[in-house]
């Protein structure tokens, strides 16, 4: 026999079910938050280095990432429990990050991404030539 729920108890029921497609959802802002090239980028470099890296070693890896944005991503990432900081007391201090669990199970995913994107990007360059030459014999822009 179903049950007949008052609008309130919905809300409450809903509160406890994540959907993305819902701009307030929690899942939302996290996925907009992974979509985030410099997350990919920084992710990707993670998983593939044996161990974990160095600030100025992600740096060099990942080419035209400021040293703002990289500490913003860093955070963010740390904030989410995907990476974990240690700082080592030296001259001077070490600093050195690495995927945590969470974050290795999402690094296939965006490593996967990574990898089509440069596998497919001759392909997308053709569309895109091929969709901007057919605007413009159009007339749109």
């Amino acid at each position: 026999m179903a049950t007949t729920m008052t609008a309130a108890q919905r809300r409450e029921r809903a509160r406890f079910a994540y959907d993305a497609f819902l701009k307030e959802c929690p899942t939302n802002q996290l996925l907009a938050r992974l979509s985030d090239k410099w997350v990919s980028l920084v992710v990707a470099a993670l998983a593939g280095h044996e161990g974990p890296m160095r600030y100025s070693d992600l740096g060099r890896k990942i080419a035209g990432v400021s040293q703002k944005m990289l500490t913003q991503t860093l955070r963010s990432l740390e904030r989410d429990g995907l990476v974990a900081r240690t700082v080592t007391p030296s001259v001077p201090v070490r600093v050195d990050y690495e995927l945590t669990a969470l974050g290795r199970s999402l690094s296939g995913l965006l490593v996967a991404v990574k990898d089509w994107a440069e596998t497919h990007m001759d392909e997308v360059a053709d569309a895109r030539t091929k969709h901007d030459a057919a605007a413009v014999g159009s007339g749109q822009k």
